[in-house]
């Protein structure tokens, strides 16, 4: 049974959808005023990884995650952009939202992860966000103040319950409130007045905005057509006040859980600082995987539990490096002997993997265990390889078949630099020519068919087995 790591209950639970095997996931995506950094990278990562596990258990995913695509910081870049290029704040908005759009698109096609199944963009569901606030103030939970709507906090009984925050601890601790329209200090904005000339939507309360917490809010329960999420995830630090402010408005206004099982993973440092810019150490999708092919730093990400800080440096990166070299190598040795013809994971020794890969995945995703298991194998055949002149066929291909599934699931594409750059079969031709040359003492030629080789991408092995070779990574 799948246990999972309830931040609402602080403790594992037993996996238990409402609709089985349909499951109902939504995740906090990107907002979109920059490059996605590698912490961005991770969090797709890691709820790619959790989806595509949960079907491989045979449960069907339904999974939403939302573009922020109106917000104070995208504003505030659209103005830089508008002062810069001498063009009117609505089309420097509209440049912004779409150019990072399209910079996010790029980083999922770069990390082979596919989109969501519907990703919707806060900008696009404005009526709908207008629909719930109206609601809510029916209900009485929210109140209209000047052009601007706020969630009445203390109205919410159990509001903290997520965090483990009390309010009256909240309150003693908040700043001066520098917003006069408030009844009260906690209240959060539903939907804020237009300042001028920012861009807004008409609404019953007059030209604005939405508040960031109520589109996970409506989109999710209109996208997943449900009061109450199977599993709603994000970052450790959008616990509070985020997602404690949209399960405060979600069960004020169904009265029924938002969802059942939340998932938070941990941040990504650098060298064990925080990242940002203004440190210089803020690294893009795009900046690390200039240097690293997107498996690798998959493998980097997989290092650690997703609940767990996770910290990036040059050193672990290569150390994730020299780790995918090993599953590659092992991998394309298993698919040349074998054909890459389908195994069975009834082997014996298989099984034990498979068996051990999905206990590891069934206790909160620990990835980490999964990934060793994965090793595991490789060991296993690397042994069986230098102990057999003639291994069993069906053991190695039921073990590629196994490695193939766990990389399946760790979203692993086995690509390689130079894959385009030279076929299989032009690599054994060359292979051969050196051969001839060696044989007839011709080790310059050899040498520089080695080097040909190796500036396409290609690494070449002299083993008493013959010349092997494989893909750089």
């Amino acid at each position: 049974m799948l246990e999972i790591y309830n931040t609402l209950k602080r403790k594992k639970e037993t996996f238990q959808p409402q609709d089985p095997p349909q499951v109902k996931m939504y995740t906090c995506g990107v907002t979109v005023y920059d490059d996605c950094h590698i912490g961005h990278g991770r969090s797709l990562y890691i709820f790619e990884i959790m989806r595509r596990y949960l079907a491989h258990k045979g449960y069907k995913v339904d999974f939403i995650r939302n573009i922020t695509d109106v917000d104070d910081k995208i504003i505030n870049k659209a103005r830089e952009w508008s002062k810069k290029e001498n063009i009117p704040l609505k089309e420097a908005f509209d440049k912004v939202r779409s150019t990072y759009i399209d910079s996010y698109y790029q980083d999922l096609k770069l990390l082979n992860i596919p989109k969501a199944d519907i990703e919707p963009k806060a900008t696009e569901n404005i009526s709908q966000m207008q629909e719930y606030i109206q609601k809510l103030i029916e209900k009485g939970y929210a109140y209209e103040a000047k052009g601007n709507v706020y969630f009445s906090v203390r109205k919410f009984s159990s509001y903290g319950k997520l965090s483990g925050k009390k309010i009256d601890d909240l309150f003693e601790s908040v700043r001066i409130e520098s917003d006069p329209c408030k009844k009260d200090p906690l209240d959060f904005a539903l939907w804020k007045k237009a300042k001028e000339d920012e861009p807004s939507w008409k609404s019953p309360w007059g030209e604005g905005r939405p508040g960031w917490h109520i589109e996970c809010s409506a989109m999710s329960q209109k996208f997943l057509k449900t009061d109450t999420l199977d599993i709603h995830g994000g970052g450790r630090d959008l616990v509070f006040p985020h997602h404690e402010n949209e399960c405060a408005q979600s069960e004020s206004l169904s009265g029924k859980p938002f969802a059942k099982h939340w998932i938070h993973h941990g941040l990504l440092t650098i060298n064990s600082q925080k990242m940002a810019k203004s440190l210089g150490n803020f690294v893009t999708i795009k900046e690390a995987l200039y240097k690293y092919p997107a498996d690798v730093l998959k493998i980097f990400y997989l290092g650690g539990h997703y609940s767990s800080s996770i910290d990036f440096s040059q050193a672990r990166m290569e150390e994730a490096k020299s780790a995918y070299e090993r599953i590659v190598i092992l991998r394309d040795k298993l698919i040349k002997l074998t054909g890459k013809s389908k195994g069975s994971v009834d082997v014996k020794e298989v099984a034990q993997f498979k068996k051990e890969f999905d206990e590891a995945m069934d206790d909160d995703f620990n990835m980490p265990k999964g990934l060793a298991v994965l090793f595991d194998i490789i060991n296993h055949c690397n042994k069986l390889l230098e102990a057999e002149s003639e291994p069993d066929q069906k053991k190695l291909a039921s073990a590629l078949n196994v490695i193939e599934d766990i990389g399946d699931i760790f979203a692993l594409s086995f690509t390689y630099e130079g894959a385009s750059q030279v076929s299989d079969n032009e690599v054994k031709k060359l292979i051969k020519q050196r051969l001839e040359f060696r044989k007839n003492k011709d080790f310059k030629k050899a040498d520089s068919i080695r080097k040909e080789l190796e500036a396409k991408g290609i690494i070449l092995e002299d083993t008493k087995d013959g010349t092997q070779w494989r893909r750089k990574i």
